[in-house]
């Protein structure tokens, strides 16, 4: 079974950023990450690939038309199995709180603590193992 990360983010250099973090990953099969450039392009994809492959969605906030915010509640209302995670440059404690209460299961700050982030990937797998 193919294991599914999902990325949300507008800006084109994002996705090469995370095929080089995690080109070990990606080469080996470990995991696929797919990446969606908006908000509306994501729910699409989240509700295409299909339980329990989808582990993990990775969102930028501040994104045009729909941000990550609008875009949290519908996530989840269509794939509450599959935890959130917030992507920001402002980690500020109101945004956090905002993230939090419509259902991210977290809030990353840029530029991304990839460390961080591989930890919670390998928590993610363990569980869909």
């Amino acid at each position: 079974m193919s294991v599914y990360i999902l990325v949300v983010d507008d800006e084109p250099d994002v996705e090469e950023l995370f095929r080089q973090q995690f080109r070990r990953d990606l080469k080996s099969g470990r995991f696929t990450m797919e990446f969606a450039p908006s908000a509306p392009d994501a729910l699409i994809r989240a509700a295409e690939i299909k339980d329990p492959s989808l582990i993990l969605i990775l969102s930028d906030i501040n994104m045009p038309g729909m941000s990550g915010l609008e875009m949290l509640p519908k996530v989840r209302a269509e794939r509450p199995d599959v935890p959130v995670i917030m992507i920001t440059a402002y980690g500020d404690a109101e945004t956090r709180r905002k993230a939090i209460e419509q259902g991210a299961v977290g809030l990353l700050t840029k530029p991304i603590d990839f460390a961080l982030l591989r930890h919670e990937i390998d928590t993610r797998l363990g569980q869909a193992a």
